[in-house]
């Protein structure tokens, strides 16, 4: 899968979008990156280590994928923001920040059609 290419995809989907990032376990953002214009919320060390933090959450998860199956999304709405995480495969997470009045439901329908294509 070409990763540049996807989150470039993703961030032309809605103007909303705020930043589009595919990390690893380490928190790296490898891939993506913010919108052009957008004012950054998080330094770059704290959304590195807020990918760290999705990526645990992930982690817990395994667990009940024999019972229930892998977990598709997850979505969180802060006051300023919307995330959405979502793995792209057994390394990488996709990881979407988007504007509070952006439609979720819609956004990660969309995505899931990209990435699952």
């Amino acid at each position: 899968m070409d990763y540049s290419n996807l989150c470039q995809t993703v961030m032309d989907l809605d103007p909303g979008i705020r930043y589009v990032g595919i990390c690893d376990d380490s928190g790296e953002n490898l891939y993506g990156g913010q919108r052009d214009g957008v004012k950054d919320l998080l330094t770059k060390e704290e959304t590195r280590e807020a990918n760290i933090q999705t990526w645990a959450i992930w982690s817990v998860r395994g667990p009940f994928t024999s019972k229930i199956g892998r977990a598709k999304y997850t979505e969180t709405e802060f006051e300023k923001i919307k995330r959405i995480s979502m793995p792209v495969d057994d390394n990488y997470l996709l990881v979407v920040t988007a504007e509070v009045n952006v439609n979720h439901d819609d956004l990660i329908k969309k995505i899931l059609n990209l990435t699952q294509s």
